[in-house]
Formats: structure tokens, C-alpha cells, sequence
């Protein structure tokens, strides 16, 4: 499933590969790889909280700043409340971006061999083979609680929407 007019990349329309996602339904599973290569699924988070920030790719200032709020947040956060970020970005670059950045609360994973969760959550970037910067609350019950696919990509999302689903 295809979806257009939904982002744009600097004022670019661009296509998104999977379903809409919307608060309500069952949260989709995954499969991505975490910093040692080990595969991770929503299943591994059960009976938490999970807030799957999503980045097109760490090494850019957006998506930088987008995970430093989300672990300054998390660091906040209940420990029942856990904090994701999916990019295409390789597991040994998030591995050196989270030990230089300081990030230590929030979960950095790879979506880079399988597109699982990007196909799954429908933010796959056809055109680009990124992730579109979005924001995911998934409840301890599995159901989505919030939904965010930010519209021009190179924006920040609504941080402070997404913690009040929490």
C-alpha cells in the first residue's frame, strides 16, 4: 500500500510505503535490530509503555535534537515507560551517536535490514528508503494511545502532544 500527499521533503511531496496508523487500533508488531545486532520486536516492551520516536537519521541536526529530548524526557518518565528510536540508520552508527550524544535512557534500534517497522507503521519513505520523522504512544494494553507522522520532514514533531499521551 502506497500513500501520497501526506509528507513532504523540503516542500518535495514523497510516498509512503504501509497502512495508516490510528489511535485505537492494535499496535503493529516489528522486527529491528538493536546496537548489538540482536533482533527486537514491540513484544519485548509488553506491559509497558512504549514511545516509538521515529527519525529519518541521527546524523542530522533534526533528529539529533529529537533524541536528546526524547531521553531527557524518559529520564523523567516512569520506569514502567519505555522510549524507542527506529531510523534506517545502521546499528553500529547508533551505537557511536548514543555513547558521544550521552544517551542512556532512551532505546536507539534499526529498521535498516528488514523496512519492518517503517512498512508495519506505514513511514517508509518509498523514494528515499527512510523513515519519515513521526511519534508513536503504544499503551500497556497494545493499543495506540497517540500518532504523529510530521508532515514536512526536515520539522520537529509536537513533543509536548506526545508526552501528554503518555
Amino acid at each position: 500500500m502506497e500513500r501520497t500527499g501526506v509528507i513532504t521533503f523540503l516542500g518535495g511531496p514523497l510516498t509512503l510505503v504501509g497502512p495508516e496508523i490510528q489511535v485505537g487500533q492494535k499496535a503493529p508488531d516489528f522486527t529491528v535490530l538493536d546496537n548489538g545486532l540482536a533482533p527486537k520486536s514491540l513484544k519485548d516492551f509488553a506491559g509497558k509503555t512504549v514511545v516509538i520516536s521515529v527519525t529519518p537519521s541521527l546524523d542530522t541536526p533534526v533528529c539529533d535534537a529529537q533524541l536528546r529530548k526524547f531521553n531527557d524526557s524518559a529520564t523523567k518518565l516512569a520506569s514502567d515507560v519505555v522510549v524507542l528510536n527506529v531510523s534506517m540508520d545502521l546499528p553500529f552508527a547508533n551505537k557511536r551517536f548514543c555513547s558521544v550524544a550521552g544517551i542512556e535512557k532512551a532505546v536507539t534500534l534499526s529498521d535498516h535490514r528488514d523496512a519492518s517497522f517503517g512498512t508495519a507503521y506505514g513511514v517508509l519513505i518509498k523514494e528515499l528508503r527512510l523513515l519519515a520523522r513521526s511519534i508513536f504512544v503504544v499503551g500497556k494494553d497494545g493499543i495506540v494511545k497517540y500518532s504523529e507522522i510530521v508532515p514536512e520532514v526536515t520539522h520537529n514533531p509536537s513533543f509536548d502532544k506526545a508526552l501528554a499521551a503518555i
